[in-house]
C-alpha cells in the first residue's frame, strides 16, 4: 500500500485506528505536536489555536461533498456540520389540512352513523322536525359536556423519530503521517 496524503480520510472496517492513523471522533490534538497536520486542517473542525485543533468527528454523522448543492441551494464548506440524528413532529410540520365535519338541512335518511353518512335534520314518525340542536346562551340549553379530545384534539407522545437512513458504522480514520499534499 502507497503512503497516504497527510490528513488523508478513509473507512476502515476496524474496530482499531492503524499506526499512522486516528479515529474521526472530533478528539483534540496538539498543534506542537502535530504542526504539519494542523497547516492542512487548522481549526476547521475546532479546537483553540495555538493550543490544540479537533480531528473530523463522523461519530453519527454522514459525510457529504463540500460545494453548492445542485439545485442552487445550500453552500457546504469543509468542516460544516448540520442536520439531526432525531426529530420532534408537531402540528406546525403537518400539512396545512381541515377536518370537516359534513351537514346537510334536508331531512336525514338513515337512522344511523356509516361510513358515509353525515349529519342531517332530523324528523319524527310523523315528519315533524326534532329539536337536536342548543344556543349558547340559552338557559334551556346550558352547554354541559364536550366532544370526546381524542376526536377534536392533539394525539401522540412528542417522542423523537430518527431521520437517518439504513446505516452500516464503519471506522473513520485520517493519516497522522504521511506525504504533505502539494497545491498543484
Amino acid at each position: 500500500m502507497s503512503e497516504p496524503y497527510l490528513a488523508e480520510i478513509k473507512m476502515f472496517a476496524g474496530n482499531y485506528a492503524p499506526k499512522g492513523y486516528a479515529f474521526c471522533q472530533g478528539q483534540l490534538m496538539a498543534v506542537q505536536q502535530n504542526q504539519a497536520l494542523f497547516a492542512l486542517i487548522g481549526n476547521l473542525y475546532g479546537g483553540t489555536y495555538p493550543n490544540n485543533f479537533a480531528l473530523p468527528n463522523f461519530v453519527g454523522a454522514t459525510p457529504i461533498g463540500q460545494g453548492p448543492t445542485p439545485n442552487g441551494g445550500a453552500v457546504f464548506t469543509v468542516g460544516d456540520v448540520g442536520g439531526a440524528e432525531t426529530v420532534t413532529l408537531s402540528v406546525n410540520n403537518l400539512p396545512v389540512h381541515t377536518h370537516l365535519l359534513s351537514a346537510s338541512t334536508d331531512d336525514g335518511v338513515v337512522n344511523a352513523p356509516t361510513t358515509t353518512s353525515f349529519l342531517a335534520a332530523a324528523v319524527d314518525a310523523a315528519g315533524s322536525p326534532l329539536n337536536i340542536y342548543g344556543e349558547y346562551g340559552n338557559p334551556v340549553t346550558p352547554m354541559d359536556t364536550q366532544l370526546a379530545p381524542q376526536a377534536i384534539g392533539h394525539a401522540g407522545n412528542s417522542v423523537p423519530l430518527s431521520v437517518r437512513n439504513p446505516y452500516l458504522a464503519v471506522s473513520f480514520i485520517i493519516a497522522l503521517s504521511g506525504i504533505f499534499p502539494s497545491r498543484n
